[in-house]
């Protein structure tokens, strides 16, 4: 846990109290800091006060005598329509700040590595401090991945807290700096919550607020807004604007292609074997992932013993089990049709699970990579929409459930691997949010690992749970 006695004499009000609200709390109360807290949630409610936390209602809350609000990023504190808290403290002309805010408060002297990005953030968060830890650095991962920003070790100035920030979160940040800023790409998403594509890219953006002289910016430049991005902050005076690039080389930047890597010396890096890091989009992870630990002291043959030996993470193109020449993989955290393109482009021979709450344009940008599918197994209530926009197209059935499409695919792979001698994907990749059928992606990911090692002959792969 993270000591705060540096914010004593302060008090806050902290609003959600999940994993990164209750660890506000008990960070707070831990460092004798005066603090409300509230949940809209009963039963979150409940489980803070067992904590020892104090509940006050937001209408209830004193607010001159609150030095700011920290506020879960999941809670909307401006668009589509703030928080009554949230709108009351700003009304009240206190500060609304997160978690991670807190963290930088806590810590001036660590070093910080941030992590952002449509797609990936999770992925090349985890393999930086996968890297940094194979060559003896003192480094806690967390933020948006893992345990929340509170919850840390305290490092000092010869730590590294390498920090995956979503656009909820960098909106909420005063005085966080990062040592080193990684912007990995931008694409359409949480329209709902920034009201335009410029408000996303703007959020997204405040990854680079108070870098300095001597600091870093990882950038990709595979799409028009990250390029015109990288534009803006290589104007910055002394900040290193590196840029990372597929299929091409740039200057003083990473390039990747065909599972080579080559670096801003020529350096180049065979990672095309690592079945952890499977595609053109994990190339662009593990380059960023690159450039970002060499910029801190990192030798080159440590961090390709670091690329070769990185565990992956769950629900992202997860190898879970496999059964004769059919290998199931658990790509649940693709709630997005740019998340699902990027497992396409990594398999042939693909058996689709897909469906659930529906993101704007549905599946109709995955046209390219259909080619790719044998067949289409859509469930929830994305149903009817993904079958519209699959007709014609490729081959589809509805099933309803997960169960159900796990078992059709299952059983049309295996016939079909058999048949024609082929190495073949049961692939979920949803390109929707979970939240029609499940608790989380999390809660669907886990139920699609237990259902497919459960499978008749399952071997299991990757991790034990």
């Amino acid at each position: 846990m993270i000591d705060l006695g540096v914010l004593k004499g302060l008090s806050f009000a902290v609003l959600g109290l999940a994993r990164s609200g209750l660890a506000t709390v008990r960070a707070l109360e831990a460092a004798g800091i005066e603090c409300v807290a509230w949940d809209d949630n009963a039963p979150s409610r409940e489980a803070a006060a067992e904590a020892g936390a104090k509940l006050v209602e937001p209408a209830h809350i004193d607010w001159p005598k609150i030095s700011a609000l920290v506020i879960s990023p999941g809670i909307p504190n401006r668009l589509p329509e703030p928080h009554p808290a949230a709108a009351a403290a700003r009304a009240a002309g206190k500060p609304v700040i997160c978690d991670v805010e807190l963290l930088a408060r806590a810590r001036k002297a660590a070093r910080f590595v941030a992590v952002t990005g449509t797609n990936g953030k999770s992925t090349t968060t985890a393999l930086i401090g996968h890297v940094l830890k194979s060559a003896g650095m003192a480094c806690e991962v967390g933020g948006n991945i893992g345990r929340g920003a509170l919850d840390l070790a305290p490092l000092g100035a010869d730590g590294i807290y390498v920090l995956e920030l979503s656009s909820y979160q960098l909106e909420l940040l005063q005085t966080f700096h990062a040592d080193v800023a990684v912007w990995l790409n931008i694409a359409p998403d949480h329209i709902d919550r920034h009201g335009d594509m410029a408000g996303y890219v703007a959020a997204k953006a405040h990854i680079f607020d108070r870098q300095q002289a001597g600091d870093c910016a990882v950038i990709g430049v595979d799409d028009d807004y990250s390029r015109a991005v990288h534009e803006t902050v290589a104007a910055l005076p002394g900040v290193a604007a590196i840029p990372v690039a597929a299929d091409r080389p740039v200057a003083g930047g990473v390039s990747f292609r065909a599972g080579m890597l080559v670096d801003a010396d020529g350096y180049m890096v065979d990672f095309s074997d690592v079945p952890t890091l499977p595609g053109t989009h994990n190339a662009q992870n593990a380059a960023c992932a690159w450039a970002a630990c060499r910029w801190l002291g990192v030798p080159r043959e440590t961090i390709v013993e670091g690329l070769q030996s990185y565990p992956g993470l769950p629900h992202r193109q997860e190898r879970v089990a496999a059964i004769g020449k059919v290998v199931y993989v658990n790509d649940s955290k693709a709630t997005n049709a740019d998340a699902t393109a990027r497992a396409l482009s990594s398999y042939r021979d693909i058996y689709w699970i897909l469906g659930g709450q529906a993101k704007e344009g549905g599946v109709t940008p995955l046209a390219p990579w259909f080619d790719r599918v044998r067949h289409a197994f859509l469930i929830g209530r994305a149903t009817e929409l993904f079958a519209s926009q699959l007709e014609g197209k490729l081959p589809y059935s509805r099933c309803g459930d997960l169960k159900s499409a796990l078992d059709a695919a299952h059983e049309r792979s295996q016939r079909e691997s058999a048949r024609d001698g082929c190495a073949a994907v049961v692939l979920l990749s949803p390109a929707c949010a979970s939240w029609d059928q499940w608790k989380s992606y999390e809660h669907r990911g886990d139920a699609f690992r237990a259902m497919a090692r459960a499978l008749p002959g399952a071997q299991i792969l990757g991790r034990a749970a």
